[in-house]
């Protein structure tokens, strides 16, 4: 398969391409730091597989319409497309996990009421409008002989965590869009389906888990008492989602279903 994932340039999709490369199929690499597209492509061709990285933002549909002809030229139609990019900001971050009145008076701290606008719609839109504007423009490859679409979730899908409210209703917003994606596109035979990791060490979040001496923070100790398996998970563990989910005859009727790659944590009450 001719497969395009975006937010190939981070370490979780970075690591879907390699792993879809080693399986054979042809990745195309797309991210918005082409330095970063690069790199992933340039292992992938080392490791003798077939990538090329290709500059595009999610956020522009001219930037995606001029990735999508370019892959077209390269590789040809999309038949897979893997809707990786996204992320979460600071200013859509609250500073403490509840609401204390002090918080109001101290500038140091930002509260519910001091969330930015800007970062709020910043990360939604990364993150969902992301999924939207690149579904529009490489589906348009799969209407007549069909495709898979994956995007990419997150266990605040499911129940958000707390600090972070605009990256929880993003993914929960991917979660729901896949669903409806899934019905609309399924006279098409194009399967849309999505994987929700749940708590991964990457180069985004390695700062809010572990302090500089490589301990754990009060945050990843909660976590990790709240996941039954006890550890934080490896890229590698996602990989056998994300082949059957793509793949035509052990998914074939598979279609608008999130699944978590999570530990366990989705489904222990703390109790």
């Amino acid at each position: 398969m001719n497969i395009v994932i975006t937010g190939a340039g981070g370490v979780l999709c970075g690591a879907f391409a390699k792993a879809l490369a080693k399986d054979g199929h042809h990745v195309a690499v797309l991210d918005l730091n082409l330095d970063a597209a690069e790199k992933v492509a340039e292992e992938i061709r080392a490791e003798g597989g077939k990538a090329f990285a290709v500059k595009a933002n999610v956020l522009e549909k001219e930037s995606l319409k001029a990735a999508h002809e370019e892959t077209k030229k390269v590789f040809g139609k999309c038949d897979a497309l893997v809707n990786g990019a996204g992320g979460n900001h600071p200013k859509g971050t609250t500073t403490n996990e509840y609401y204390r009145p002090e918080d109001l008076a101290d500038e140091s701290v930002r509260s519910f009421f001091d969330l930015d606008e800007a970062g709020v719609s910043f990360v939604f839109n990364l993150n969902f409008l992301g999924t939207l504007l690149t579904t529009q423009e490489f589906a348009l490859d799969m209407l007549e002989t069909g495709g898979t679409i994956l995007n990419v979730s997150s266990m605040n899908a499911f129940t958000p965590l707390t600090k972070i409210p605009a990256y929880s209703a993003a993914k929960a917003a991917v979660t729901n869009f896949t669903q409806w994606l899934a019905v609309h596109f399924a006279g098409a035979n194009i399967r849309v389906n999505a994987i929700a990791p749940g708590f991964f060490a990457t180069n985004q979040n390695r700062t809010l888990l572990y302090n500089e001496d490589g301990s754990l923070t009060d945050r990843s100790r909660k976590i990790i008492s709240q996941t039954p398996m006890g550890r934080f998970g490896e890229p590698e563990e996602l990989f056998g989602t994300l082949r059957f989910l793509l793949d035509n005859e052990a998914a074939g009727f598979v279609t608008g279903v999130t699944v978590p790659v999570d530990g366990g944590f989705s489904a222990y009450s703390g109790v």
